[in-house]
């Protein structure tokens, strides 16, 4: 028989929004018993059913509960339950390109070198890595003693093979957007079977984080495995191996006997995929889950108040790009471009959309979280008379009609309302195409997707520990998801001394340079980084989360 929590959570999945958020004040204490069951009744909720939820929210956890996560050490054993998001496509490690994939991969997959909470990287599967005088060959020292899940032996052989094909054209690797330009197949040499020297296409003082879990696709897999096979094993060398997988609902994992490092804590990790992020929310509410990977400010908020749920909130660099065909009628004047970026109200978005859980873009893929960022570039800021005067001086004086396309998740859909909202002041006329995930990217190739063959769309941007792959992908001329359709020599110039760069100096030197360029041309526009939200149950000691969305459980567990 389900107990009176499991019940509570099964009915929150029927109720609506505004039903929810009377469950989640009565929760939190703001509201008693009487005055639930009057607010419940008054919505149209039977008294049976209201008197029910009020007594199951009564019957409160007798576990202390703490506002820092709790750092005692967690109980040997049991099983950890995660909820994560459902994977947009097939878990084939080539091809994932969405948060809930990535987190799958690395649970049971390991990458050379681990990006941490603090932009760090720590030794993984290489122990040490070091750069020639111009960092155009890094050499990668591969850890000895490490067996696959199967008991094969970890070898350089295994790295190599793995960064030929997230290198190679054909494959159409999603990991193509970092390494495009940076190696070829056959540039990851195995110069004995622990170490493999790369040969880059031209210097880079960033590489190590494109072999690292910024790289999310880079888990290291043996050299003679077919990346499509790798949903039915699971295969890696990671702290944890696949005991069942339920396709579409989620996967059990066990702990790794055979594994280099320490035990984890737990000895079984029962991950669920959930397709909303209000089902994902109600199961850490309901105790349907003791962890949480990720949510929302805009789905998440009953979470930053309840009790009973740890959050983390970690500064990122994670966003949602706004691109803007330049390559159409409509956005080929940069003109127009810089007068859509006055029009936005960014305070708006940073306190009320975001709830403050961000912090302020320039239009540019520079995150305040980067050390390399320059300072001393001017803050856009609203400006409708100066937006006017724009378009005015392009021919647009009337304004323009424009679809803006996106997908329904997070705050995106509240995020093109706003911009629909704003544009109205300056006579643009802005049309909301809103549509599932699988539908605005499509194949995420140019010519089949709605994402990067649309004249305006919002597209969701992970963290990064650098901002490489956001100053590459979207926008140099051969990006391989540019969706502006941007081309600039000079941009492409500076971007190549900018990846070229070992020194901090010159990194932020050429930053600056990149940032106002990039004001001018307006291609994209960077409104906000939003702060990596996490949750756990109070409960629950050990969680380390990225701003990735990768989540190391291995040393978390029951207290």
């Amino acid at each position: 028989m389900k107990s009176p929590k499991e019940r509570l959570a099964g009915i929150r999945t029927q109720r609506s929004e505004i039903e929810n958020h009377l469950i989640d004040e009565l929760r939190a204490q703001r509201l008693d018993r009487r005055g639930f069951i009057t607010h419940a009744a008054r919505l149209g909720m039977g008294i049976p059913l209201a008197g029910f939820i009020a007594t199951a929210c009564a019957e409160r956890d007798s576990l202390e509960t703490a506002d820092e996560p709790n750092t005692a050490a967690p109980q040997q054993g049991g099983t950890l339950r995660v909820g994560g998001t459902t994977p947009s496509g097939a878990l084939n490690p080539l091809l994932v390109g969405d948060q809930g994939g990535l987190t799958v991969l690395g649970q049971t997959g390991e990458y050379l070198a681990w990006s941490d909470g603090e932009l760090a990287l720590q030794p993984r599967l290489a122990e040490k890595w070091t750069p020639n005088e111009d960092g155009s060959v890094w050499t990668f020292n591969i850890r000895q003693g490490v067996t696959f899940h199967d008991g094969r032996p970890l070898t350089a052989r295994d790295v190599t093979a793995t960064f030929d094909r997230m290198a190679n054209p054909e494959t159409g690797g999603n990991a193509l957007s970092a390494l495009t330009g940076v190696i070829s197949p056959g540039s990851a040499v195995a110069t004995d079977d622990y170490t493999v020297e790369f040969n880059l296409e031209a210097p880079n003082g960033n590489f190590p984080y494109l072999t690292s879990s910024d790289n999310y696709n880079a888990i290291i897999i043996p050299a003679d495995d077919d990346p499509a096979e790798w949903p039915s094993t699971f295969i890696g060398t990671g702290p944890w191996k696949l005991d069942q997988s339920r396709p579409d609902e989620g996967f059990t994992l066990v702990s790794n006997p055979d594994y280099w490092g320490k035990q984890p804590v737990a000895e079984k990790i029962d991950y669920t995929f959930y397709g909303s992020e209000q089902a994902q929310i109600l199961a850490l509410q309901g105790n349907e889950v003791d962890v949480l990977v990720n949510f929302s400010v805009s789905g998440g908020k009953a979470l930053l108040t309840n009790p009973d749920v740890v959050t983390t909130e970690l500064r990122s660099s994670a966003h949602r790009q706004v691109h803007m065909r330049t390559d159409t009628d409509q956005f080929s004047d940069k003109r127009v471009r810089r007068a859509m970026a006055l029009l936005l109200n960014r305070t708006a978005l940073v306190n009320g959309l975001l709830d403050t859980k961000c912090e302020v873009g320039n239009d540019s893929p520079f995150a305040p979280v980067f050390p390399s960022t320059a300072e001393g570039v001017a803050q856009r800021e609203q400006n409708i008379d100066e937006a006017k005067k724009l378009l005015d001086a392009a021919g647009m004086a009337d304004g323009l009609s424009v679809t803006l396309e996106t997908w329904t998740n997070f705050e995106m859909p509240d995020y093109a309302q706003l911009i629909q909202d704003n544009a109205r002041a300056a006579g643009i006329r802005v049309n909301l195409s809103i549509t599932d995930a699988g539908t605005y990217y499509g194949d995420a190739v140019y010519g089949n997707s709605r994402w990067l063959d649309s004249t305006m769309g919002i597209t969701e941007y992970g963290h990064r520990g650098v901002p490489n792959v956001f100053l590459g992908a979207p926008l140099t001329s051969e990006g391989t998801w540019n969706g502006a359709h941007f081309r600039s020599e000079e941009y492409d110039g500076l971007v190549r001394d900018y990846v070229a760069a070992l020194e901090p100096e010159a990194q932020t030197t050429n930053a600056k340079k990149i940032q106002e360029l990039l004001l001018d041309e307006s291609p994209i526009l960077f409104s906000y980084f939003y702060f990596f939200l996490s949750g756990a149950g109070s409960y629950v000691s050990g969680v380390e989360t990225t701003a990735m969305g990768h989540a190391d459980v291995s040393r978390a567990g029951i207290l």
